[in-house]
């Protein structure tokens, strides 16, 4: 019998031993063990997209029965994913050629679209999977991945370093398929056999794996029973409203018949009404049956539902009256801080997958030339978290640090100055232009020098 070397390990994170390649039944192994994972990365697809278990369940067989769907994880993907990369993260060099050259083939790649959409997929699966390819004019080209089917496998060393990417799908004709990609080579597999290889040209696992978290959990995974049981709640509320619209009316004592057949008019019944004409007629009742009243109880929980959800998620509920009504910027900096510190953790993990993701682009030679192939390491990254800016307030408080610290960093705290050194090279460029006007235009600038037309003395005899 094979022994099954592979493990699956915290976070759901596949490991292989370094120095061995993969055998097709550790393969299957891992493959049967994704696709157990992606019946959790569909479940919560669905609720991201408002296909909450509720609608699935069986109907009742009396009374109303309505499905209402509170699709806060839609609301909180978004804003979270919003918060992160609603302002583009910018990615540099510091020489300007290559730079040029990098933002070249970011926008021809749409990186600033591709990284919305893979912080979004961390969102919501816990991670999110990119793999770099060369197309059929050889152009270094980028494609993210849904977990769903595909994932990475690390070595069993303490750094855990990637060993391989896999891809699987099903045919035209139904078969399993897929390919591994390996550092030095790619190889195809068909059913339960491999088949062509083929050379690798990155000599890295053409792949990288985006998460926010090392347990690779989706920002509303510790949320999902709070948001089940605040559908079932406002579903139960709707249900009760309907049958509070369906209230009986009862006639007691009251003698409803007109011609004296013994039954009361066939107009004044309807199917929600209990008549009893034999009652005591001193004693006569008309009105409704009265109903018991939960609706303070379902309130109550319904806030407290909500405020648990935005609370536990640490995303911040911008549509909150209390948030929306304070204008204090220290307050509202507390009240961000949760989703702030849970960016901050975020955003670590994005730079070091991104710096790994461009080490493999630069290392084929097509983006930048060879020669600046280790250029990955010096990217600067920068993040912004996308937030109203206070303009009127971080002025104030770069005048009051004048003279306290570089003019740099006072550009920097202004939110609209990108690129604080560009910006103080326009500057100085801005104060030699000032001064080279001014010398040309002075009265102590020779008559020579003055453009034509500003010799006014000589000029107007």
């Amino acid at each position: 019998m094979t022994e099954i070397k592979g493990q699956v390990v915290e976070g759901n994170v596949f490991i292989y031993p370094k120095d061995d390649e993969l055998t097709m039944p550790d393969l299957l192994k891992f493959i049967g063990k994704n696709i157990e994972l992606s019946g959790e990365y569909k479940h919560n697809l669905e609720m991201y997209k408002g296909n909450h278990d509720i609608l699935n369940q069986l109907p009742r067989q009396f009374g109303p029965d309505n499905r209402l769907v509170a699709n806060l994880p839609h609301y909180i993907v978004d804003t979270y994913n919003g918060f992160f990369t609603g302002i583009p993260p910018k990615v540099t060099l510091e020489d300007k050629e290559t730079n040029m050259a990098l933002q070249e083939w970011n926008d021809e790649n749409s990186l600033q679209d591709k990284l919305s959409e893979i912080s979004k997929q961390a969102d919501i699966f816990g991670r999110s999977l990119t793999f770099v390819y060369q197309d059929e004019e050889s152009k270094t080209r980028i494609a993210y991945s849904s977990p769903m089917d595909s994932f990475m496998i690390y070595d069993d060393t303490v750094s855990r370093q990637p060993l391989a990417f896999v891809r699987y799908w099903k045919n035209t004709d139904g078969i399993q398929v897929g390919m591994v990609y390996y550092a030095t080579k790619i190889v195809s597999f068909e059913d339960s056999k491999f088949t062509e290889e083929t050379p690798n040209p990155y000599k890295l696992v053409p792949a990288v794996e985006f998460y926010g978290n090392e347990e690779r959990q989706g920002v509303f995974d510790n949320v999902k029973t709070l948001i089940d049981e605040l559908d079932r709640v406002l579903s139960q509320k709707a249900n009760q409203v309907e049958y509070f619209d369906n209230a009986y009316l009862k006639v007691l004592g009251v003698d409803l018949d007109q011609d004296g057949d013994g039954k009361p008019d066939a107009d004044l019944i309807g199917n929600q009404m209990i008549y009893s004409p034999d009652a005591d007629a001193t004693n006569a009742t008309v009105d409704f049956i009265s109903k018991p009243d939960g609706d303070n109880m379902q309130e109550h929980i319904i806030d407290r539902l909500v405020s648990m959800i935005y609370q536990i998620s640490m995303v911040s509920n911008l549509n909150d009256e209390a948030f929306a009504g304070n204008s204090s910027g220290v307050a509202l900096q507390y009240k961000l801080l949760p989703m702030r510190n849970m960016a901050a953790n975020k955003e670590r993990k994005f730079r070091q997958a991104l710096r790994h993701l461009y080490q493999i682009i630069f290392s084929v030679g097509t983006v930048l030339p060879e020669a600046h192939s280790e250029d990955w390491r010096e990217l600067d990254f920068t993040f912004n978290r996308n937030l109203p800016d206070d303009i009127s307030n971080d002025a104030d408080t770069a005048q009051k640090l004048q003279g306290l610290v570089s003019q740099e960093t006072l550009l920097s705290i202004l939110p609209f100055v990108d690129d604080p050194k560009e910006e103080l090279k326009r500057i100085n460029k801005e104060k030699q232009d000032n001064m080279q006007q001014a010398l040309k235009y002075g009265p102590a600038a020779l008559d020579q020098d003055k453009p034509d037309g500003d010799d006014d003395a000589d000029n107007d005899e």
